[in-house]
């Protein structure tokens, strides 16, 4: 949902409302508005909310009306010049009463417009291009700064948060108010369902890879997307790039991350296309259809027959033709034939080598044996020498 926040409740509150409002399980947003803040908050309901991180560190965009302290003495040129000084990385700290640590950070502005300037009110209008977490807020007082004057952010509204703007069917929360009193009342589902747009809406900037039904339960339980399962893919797909991974539908399944550029994907016919990075569509929506293939089956048949363990691995009854076509990957099996390969020890045997590692051992036994006498034990040799001895000792 594009939601036209209004002024004074903050970004939770109206979030809150909403779930209130639409009985729904679960709401998010698109990244937080301060509360006198108004404008563009994507709200994400149920299982849109996978989206939300997505969301949140997309682009923003603002219009703002700064407040300057004093008028700066070269006009309008110098403050279009001293926004246009504001571009790129800069350093910025969050304002006293933030949602955020305060801490000194760097925020990318890719572009700014100034539209109009009041000279008499020392009012400057104007719009930024920004990365998601830049405090306008402090952006207008390092402008004042800029200008030698000093200034403060006067109003602020969000026009664009990631793919959504102002223009993309935005709605009030009076509209959603009456789009569910509509449903409730005269089940007339048609005023929600312009209010309320599906998750696709969100990802149609991805590229598109088209995935087999059979596949499609798959993916939802996390498996990555491999050439039998893919049925078409876009052009210019490369490597590490996000892409979304939807049904001949037109569902959205997941957003996984692209393994092949397209040109591979058109000339292989094995080998893992993306993997996922979020699932967004409900596990068993669709059927499962892994496990169904002839190797798979007759796996099935030897675990039933006691040929396999419970965990498919090989076992004594295990027969050979089917270790010979299987491969061990996991070379458990070589490691023991080695090992009951391996001739014995040199000490087992009982060659010279091994005799002498023997008694140097015993040697050492008898030494600790020796250390280990108690002072009680010491006391009591010592008393039991001869008078003779005695007098040889003094």
């Amino acid at each position: 949902m594009n939601l036209d926040k209004p002024s004074n409740p903050s970004s939770h509150e109206v979030v809150a409302w909403l779930k209130r409002i639409l009985r729904v399980e679960k709401t998010g947003h698109s990244g937080t508005l301060d509360p006198k803040v108004t404008g563009n908050l994507i709200v994400c309901i149920d299982r849109a909310t996978r989206l939300v991180k997505s969301q949140q560190g997309a682009g923003k965009e603002y219009v703002c009306v700064a407040k300057l302290h004093g008028k700066p003495k070269g006009g309008q040129a110098e403050v279009a010049k001293a926004l246009q000084t504001l571009t790129g990385a800069l350093f910025q700290r969050p304002p006293l009463i933030s949602a955020v640590k305060r801490q000194l950070r760097i925020r990318t502005i890719y572009k700014s417009k100034i539209f109009e300037y009041d000279e008499e009110r020392g009012l400057v209008v104007f719009w930024i291009s920004c990365e998601a977490g830049t405090y306008v807020r402090t952006l207008c007082v390092h402008l004042g700064l800029l200008l030698g004057v000093g200034g403060h952010m006067q109003e602020l509204r969000r026009v664009r948060s990631g793919i959504m703007g102002e223009k993309d069917n935005m709605v009030t929360m009076h509209d959603v108010l009456d789009a569910q009193w509509m449903y409730d009342n005269f089940k007339d589902e048609a005023y929600l369902r312009r209010a309320i747009m599906p998750l696709e809406v969100l990802l149609t900037n991805f590229k598109r890879l088209v995935v087999k039904d059979s596949a499609v339960n798959a993916v939802c339980y996390g498996a990555k997307l491999m050439i039998p399962g893919l049925l078409r893919y876009e052009n210019e797909i490369e490597v590490d790039e996000e892409v979304v991974i939807m049904t001949t539908k037109g569902e959205a399944v997941a957003v996984g991350i692209a393994q092949m550029t397209t040109a591979v994907m058109a000339t292989c016919d094995h080998g893992v296309v993306a993997k996922i990075k979020r699932v967004v569509m409900e596990r068993d929506t669709y059927p499962k259809r892994w496990g169904l293939g002839p190797q798979a089956q007759l796996k099935k048949k030897l675990i039933a027959d006691g040929k396999l363990d419970k965990h498919g691995k090989p076992n004594s009854s295990t027969p050979a033709e089917y270790l010979r076509a299987v491969p061990d990957l996991s070379g458990a099996a070589k490691a023991d034939a080695e090992m009951a390969e391996e001739p014995k020890t040199p000490a087992a045997k009982g060659d010279g080598d091994g005799m002498d590692m023997d008694k140097s051992t015993e040697k050492k036994s008898k030494k600790d044996k020796k250390d280990k006498k108690t002072p009680k034990e010491k006391k009591e040799k010592k008393d039991k020498k001869t008078p003779k001895e005695k007098k040889k000792d003094k």
